[in-house]
Parts: C-alpha cells; sequence; structure tokens
C-alpha cells in the first residue's frame, strides 16, 4: 500500500462494513477493508468446519480461531450482578461473544435472516426528515440483497403455476398487488436464504405433532388464531405479513445456502476475485485511530498481526510492531456496537469528559457518542422431555475428531441436507406480549437442547442432552436506552468499559420490558402445560420460581441479550446525542461515516444482522451518490 491509494478505507468486514466494501469495489472505487482478525474458516479444517455447518453455530462461538471474548455489566452494581448464575469470577462481569474474523460476527451467528417492522423505518425517516428512510424504500435493499430459494422466482414454471392459482384468489379478495408473487423477496442478491428442511421433523412425527397441537391450543386461548401445523407456517419476511404484522406460527429463514452458512465473507471474497485492482482485504490488521487533517478524517493508523486486541483469547501481550498508516478520501468506521464507539473516543471523537480522562486530543466533542447502547432482553424455559428426540440419536453435534466413529449426520450435511444444515430450531413463534400492542414483540423459539444464555461452555452443555428442550423467548423493541460504551484507557488493544444497565438501572420507568418477558415465560408455561405427554420436568426457571413475584426476580437475574445495538446514533440536527445524520456522516467531522449496528437510534426488529446488511446497502447508495456529486462525507 501507499499512501493516497484508496477512495475508501473501511473498518470492520462484517454486516455493515463487508457489503458496503464490496459493493463500492464494484462501483469502480478503490477500496480497502480493515480486519483485525484473520479468515477462520480458511485456516484449517477445523475452522471451515466451525464456519460452514450451520448447527455449529454455538460452537463457534467458542472456537478460538475467531472467538473475541468481552466481559460486560448487566448492571453496574456489583452485588446485583453477581446473582447472576452467569456471572464469571475472572471477568469480572458476563461472558458476551463476538467474532474477530474476516466476515464479523457474521461467522459465528446463527444465520436468521428476518427483516425488521416497518415501523423501525419509518420512524428514522420522522426523526431525521430524510424520506429516503421509509419502510417502502429500505425493503426494496433486501430484495437487492437477497438471493431468496424458497419461493419460487418471478419466470419459473412454478411461478407460473402459483400465479394463476394466486392471482384468482387476490382478485376475488380485493388485494391490489396481485401482479407480485415475490412478496417482497429478492432472487439475484449476494446473500442466499433458505428455510430448515421440514421433512426433518418426521424423523420425531409424534414429538413434532404434539409441539403443533400443543401450539394451536395456546395460540387459540391467547391471539384468537388456531390455524397452526407444518404447512401453514408464514414467512416473517413477506411483504404481507410484516404490513399486518402477523402473529402465530413462523418458519425462521436462515442465511444457509446448499446446506452451508453464507455472508459477507464469500460476498467480500468474490468481489476481490472479480475486482482484484478494487478491493484490498487486509486481515491482521488492529486500527488505532483515525487520522484527521483538522476535523477532517484523511485516514487511518493500524498495527499489524494476529492475537493483539485484548479481547481476543490468544491475546499474549507483546508489543506489536510500529504502526503502520493509510490515507483515503474517506473512512468509514464498521467496528459494531462496541468498537466503532471506542474507535471514534480514541481518535478525539465522543464526550469530552471521556477525551479528557485519557488525555486525547479532541477534534469534536460529540457526547452521544457510547450513549444510547441497547439490546434485546432473552430467557430460556428448560424442561426434560419424556423421551429423547430420534432426529438428535447418533449426532455428535461437533467436528469430527480423529480416529472417532464416522458421523453419519456430518456425512449428510456433505450433502447439503439434514439437521447440521440448520441452526436447530425446530419451531418459531411471532406474537404480541399483550393484545394491545400496536405490532408483535415477542420472538419465541423451540429448541432440542439445554440453553439458558451465554456463559464459558455453554455451546457443549447445548446439545448434550438429547431429552432437554428449550423455549427460547426474545423480547424485541425494548425501551432500556440507559447502556453506555466508554473507555477503559487510551490503549486501542484495551476493551471498553460496556454497561448495559439492565431493569433497575434503566430508564424504562414504565417496567414494560420486564412485563413483556414475564408474559412471554407464562405463554410458553401454558404451552408446557398442554404437551404434558413429552414435556416433564422444568428445569430452568424452576418450579419454585412459582409466582409472578419470583418470576420477576428471575428474570431480572438470568436474562442476557446478543444484539448491542445503537451506540452511535443517527438522529436529527437539533439533537445534541446524535453521532450521525441520515446520511452516515459523523457530526462536526469530515470525510468520516460510520456504517453498522451503531448507527440504529432504536434497536429495530426481533434480530439485528438483517437491518444491518439493509443499512449497508443503503450506505453504498449515499456514498456513491455523494462521489457522483463531487461531495465527502
Amino acid at each position: 500500500m501507499s499512501a493516497r491509494d484508496f477512495d475508501y478505507i473501511i473498518v470492520g468486514s462484517g454486516a455493515g462494513g463487508g457489503p458496503l466494501g464490496a459493493n463500492l469495489a464494484r462501483a469502480g472505487f478503490k477500496v480497502l477493508v480493515l480486519e483485525a482478525g484473520g479468515d477462520s474458516c480458511a485456516s484449517d479444517e477445523l475452522g471451515s468446519y466451525m464456519y460452514e455447518v450451520p448447527i455449529f453455530h454455538g460452537l463457534s462461538t467458542e472456537y478460538a480461531g475467531c472467538a473475541w471474548s468481552y466481559s460486560v455489566r448487566h448492571y453496574s452494581d456489583t452485588a446485583r450482578q453477581k446473582l447472576d448464575s452467569k456471572f464469571v469470577e475472572a471477568m469480572n462481569g458476563i461472558w458476551y461473544p463476538r467474532a474477530g474474523t474476516l466476515g464479523g460476527c457474521t461467522a459465528h451467528n446463527a444465520m436468521i435472516t428476518v427483516m425488521p417492522q416497518e415501523s423501525d423505518w419509518n420512524c428514522i425517516a420522522q426523526i431525521t426528515g430524510d424520506q429516503s428512510w421509509n419502510a417502502e424504500k429500505m425493503s426494496s435493499y433486501f430484495e437487492r440483497l437477497e438471493n431468496c430459494t424458497y419461493v419460487s422466482p418471478p419466470g419459473s414454471p412454478e411461478y407460473v403455476a402459483q400465479g394463476v392459482v394466486s392471482s384468482i384468489t387476490e382478485l376475488l379478495e380485493g388485494q391490489e398487488d396481485w401482479r407480485d408473487w415475490h412478496h417482497g423477496h429478492g432472487f439475484k442478491g449476494w446473500l442466499t436464504t433458505s428455510e430448515a428442511d421440514p421433512k426433518l421433523a418426521l424423523k420425531d412425527l409424534e414429538i413434532v405433532a404434539l409441539l403443533l397441537n400443543g401450539v394451536k391450543e395456546v395460540l387459540k386461548d391467547h391471539i384468537g388464531n388456531p390455524v397452526v401445523g407444518l404447512e401453514c407456517r408464514f414467512d416473517p419476511n413477506d411483504s404481507r405479513n410484516r404490513k399486518n404484522n402477523s402473529e402465530g406460527l413462523a418458519f425462521t429463514p436462515l442465511a444457509v445456502a446448499n446446506g452451508k452458512r453464507n455472508g459477507p465473507r464469500e460476498y467480500l471474497l468474490k468481489t476481490q476475485k472479480e475486482y482484484p485492482n478494487n478491493l484490498t482485504i487486509q486481515m491482521g490488521a488492529l486500527v488505532t485511530r483515525v487520522l484527521f487533517d483538522g476535523s477532517t478524517a484523511v485516514g487511518v493508523e493500524f498495527f499489524e498481526g494476529a492475537h493483539l486486541y485484548k479481547a481476543d483469547p490468544g491475546f499474549d501481550g507483546h508489543a506489536p510492531s510500529a504502526a503502520r498508516s493509510a490515507t483515503a478520501r474517506e473512512v468509514i468506521l464498521a467496528g459494531g456496537a462496541f468498537n466503532s464507539p471506542q474507535m471514534l473516543m480514541l481518535s478525539g471523537v465522543g464526550p469530552r469528559e471521556q477525551l479528557g480522562k485519557f488525555g486525547i486530543r479532541e477534534v469534536a466533542n460529540l457526547p452521544g457518542v457510547g450513549a444510547n447502547l441497547q439490546d434485546r432482553y432473552e430467557v430460556g424455559v428448560v424442561s426434560e422431555l419424556k423421551r429423547p428426540f430420534s432426529l438428535l440419536e447418533g449426532a455428535t453435534f461437533a467436528p469430527p475428531e480423529k480416529g472417532a466413529p464416522v458421523d453419519a449426520y456430518l456425512e449428510e450435511w456433505k450433502q447439503g441436507k439434514g439437521i447440521y444444515a440448520s441452526n436447530g430450531a425446530l419451531i418459531g413463534i411471532i406474537k404480541k406480549s399483550t393484545q394491545d400492542k400496536p405490532e408483535p414483540d415477542l420472538y419465541v423459539f423451540g429448541l432440542p437442547g439445554f440453553f439458558k444464555g451465554y456463559e464459558p461452555g455453554y455451546s457443549k452443555n447445548f446439545e448434550r442432552y438429547h431429552n432437554r428442550f428449550t423455549w427460547a423467548i426474545l423480547k424485541a423493541h425494548t425501551n432500556n436506552t440507559a447502556g453506555r460504551v466508554t473507555l477503559r484507557s487510551g490503549d486501542p488493544r484495551d476493551t471498553p468499559v460496556i454497561e448495559f444497565r439492565y431493569f433497575s438501572e434503566g430508564n424504562d420507568q414504565s417496567g414494560a420490558d420486564l412485563e413483556a418477558v414475564i408474559e412471554g415465560v407464562e405463554f410458553v408455561r401454558d404451552m408446557n402445560e398442554r404437551l404434558s405427554g413429552i414435556i416433564g420436568d422444568e428445569l430452568v426457571p424452576g418450579p419454585e420460581i412459582n409466582s409472578r413475584e419470583k418470576l420477576r426476580d428471575f428474570i431480572q437475574n438470568e436474562a442476557w441479550g446478543h444484539h448491542a445495538s445503537c451506540t452511535n446514533k443517527i438522529g436529527a440536527d437539533n439533537d445534541d446525542m446524535a453521532v450521525l445524520d441520515s446520511r452516515f456522516r459523523v457530526r462536526k467531522t469530515k470525510g468520516l461515516r460510520v456504517v453498522d449496528a451503531s448507527v440504529f437510534p432504536k434497536i429495530p426488529g426481533y434480530f439485528i444482522v438483517t437491518p444491518i446488511y439493509m443499512v449497508s446497502e443503503k450506505a453504498s447508495d449515499v456514498i456513491i451518490e455523494d462521489a457522483q456529486r463531487g461531495q465527502k462525507a
């Protein structure tokens, strides 16, 4: 690299930075993507299995080849935090897994690809006055990035046959979109989506039938929808279901192509191969700061080498070599909700108090940097099955070991099918915690296995017991915005201080978040009572948690999250806490943008990755537009 060879430097290769880098390179720009980790998938056979095999996503969060481990606090008060059974004394906090590898956290996530609600985008449009953020426009970005394999594409025989029937049905029903058979799906994008093979359930037909009957009964009581079955699960990414805020039994779309994980990593590598003169990917590059000329970003400084960041389990404290630098017309941070605010503050952009505390020269006093940290609340209800799943019989749920017997399920995966080609979720339910909610706020998963949250060693325990069943309850659209990310030190190798400030420490004064999670647990318990033929004793929370007050305490102690976001929020010009404008530009600076999970003012949808992909696509358009006008951030 020479001093001025790049139009854009992108720091981070995950859900925000990866697609953005590929899109800009394909548009003809010279792009440098810096990734602090390596390419764990290409490191060896074990790394390849950990990345590619969908069912190994839990193991991959603890795989040293890509894992970055953060210590976070749900509560700043230590005594309160220690009430969580997942508290790790050596970390003085709760373990929060992230990934330091090409593709970022898309290399170890559960591949769930679900669009957010329309209200999430319309809210940003309203806050900023920028109508390019409205839901209709933002939905077009999902169509652009998706390659859907579970809906028939336009022009196919299946599509035409479906069209004859659907057009008549929809015309009779007076629907206006009868020509639109794809209903919001895309078929030519870089991200392949699929659904788990429903025929897998045939191996446990009796258990699955009983599960569905229990779900049918409880949904009828709770939302008045008695129609449940494998043949009538709804697609949460169908534009009609999003518009109608549908509740009920849903299948969960996955970023799986021919049985293997796919994501930004593949898109970057494919782009680099096709546009070698436009895209440079530099791995093992830990960015230490953004370089400024006055208030204009002109490049970055970075260390080269492996295991340089303290979240990396391989960090040994060795001194890095002399810092290198690279310059460009614009710098785009895409390090995520923890690292992007950290990089901004280390570079002199952030709350004046934080900068002064560590002797960092101030470039821009932006008090919102690192504030507004948000996450979902999740809890697990774990029960013992009265008989093990046949579906899991003989499965090791682990990569092959030398000399060990052949895992027939792994051999099946090599043909692109079987339980290893899924993320393990058997059933999904989308519903409102209470019927007065304007839209659903709970996503409930049925998982064959033991899962009560993230703690060291959890991934091996998850599938160890084939007679355990977990309902994982996810609370979307949380109200608490009191979390924060601050600097631990001025050392760029150090991790930041991450405080989520759950429940009693948060600013959800009404307690609506907590009550919604309680409703989710009681809904699940209601289902389990109707499933007494297959589900036995409750292990977590356990029979001793037998009142609403005890359940309230349990949730406050044990809830967790895994979708950190919102720490560099987009906002209105008159909002002093807004870090970014609607074009991703860092306020009070030039030549600097942020494109990742940190940009949202409010946590969107049920799962964070798909909204980030959509934001990355939008940022591509915005940046290209500005370049064509001769403008920079």
